[in-house]
């Protein structure tokens, strides 16, 4: 208890100082005149306290922990990246987000997922596979939603959340003189607009290039926590923590929310620090900066 009241505070006090940071974000931002960035920062502002409508409204109490992590995702992600230019400044850490997100979104299905195996509403046990599939089919559509929604935003307010991409060559059966469905290979030094030639190296894609991209990360975190999970939900079987399908234990909701996600929060937050290091430079290296 004492340890989980420690968590809290500290939770407190992070949340405080980001809120606090989006706050002064959007004071300068209106004094700017930027109202696009200012609308970020406001959007940021809702996103935090989505935790808190859980708590109140549905009696979801997500772990201290695990919270803190998805207000600094959060915060990464819109303040950092978007406001601040991490995404021009800084080419890889848009990939380091979604990587990121990967394994965070398949930690958040693994503790779901340990809801049902100890609920007392349930007397189904289930398999490491369906665990680890049910936290890489979470993971994923999060990801999705979330590129939905960055078309939402570039599509309906103008801006540019997914972000362009050089290609050097395209392939298309657009341009076979012929008709056949043969693809032709072009390569693109330079292209012109309106009448103004870009020099630009290459052909500008609007979007598409950094999305699946971003779903292609997402997939390897994705895929590397559940390839975790099956090798980790054995042992913790055999230590006891996923026992007790049938609910011995009779307490209330909250409570047994609390005691059922705090060790897989835990230890699942264990894990993403762990790998993460090493599953960020490997997604460096498959998809290096755009050029």
């Amino acid at each position: 208890m004492k340890a989980n009241s420690g968590l809290k505070k500290n939770r407190t006090k992070i949340q405080m100082v980001l809120t606090a940071l989006v706050i002064l974000s959007v004071v300068r931002q209106f004094f700017l005149g930027n109202y696009h960035n200012m609308f970020l920062g406001i959007l940021t502002l809702i996103l935090f306290m989505v935790p808190q409508f859980l708590d109140r409204k549905l009696n979801v109490t997500i772990p201290p922990g695990l919270e803190t992590v998805i207000l600094i995702f959060i915060f990464s992600a819109e303040i950092l990246g978007e406001i601040n230019a991490f995404y021009v400044k800084i080419p890889i850490w848009d990939t380091i987000l979604h990587t990121t997100n990967g394994f965070l979104m398949a930690a958040i299905g693994f503790a779901l997922i340990d809801l049902f195996n100890r609920s007392d509403r349930f007397s189904i046990k289930m398999s490491p596979y369906f665990v680890a599939f049910f936290a890489f089919c979470f993971s994923m559509t999060v990801g999705v939603m979330w590129e939905f929604f960055e078309f939402s935003m570039d599509w309906f307010f103008g801006m540019d959340m997914q972000k362009d991409w050089i290609v050097p060559a395209i392939n298309s059966v657009k341009l076979n003189p012929t008709g056949a469905n043969v693809p032709i290979h072009v390569d693109v030094q330079s292209l012109a607009v309106n009448g103004e030639t870009w020099n630009l190296g290459g052909y500008l894609d609007i979007g598409i290039v950094d999305t699946m991209k971003d779903l292609i990360v997402n997939f390897i975190g994705a895929v590397v926590f559940s390839i975790i999970g099956i090798l980790y939900l054995p042992r913790k079987r055999k230590a006891g923590s996923f026992s007790d399908p049938a609910g011995t234990q009779q307490a209330g909701r909250r409570t047994f929310f609390q005691k059922s996600v705090r060790s897989t929060a835990t230890e699942t937050g264990a894990l993403f620090w762990k790998y993460s290091p090493a599953l960020l430079w490997k997604a460096q290296e498959v998809f290096p900066a755009d050029p």
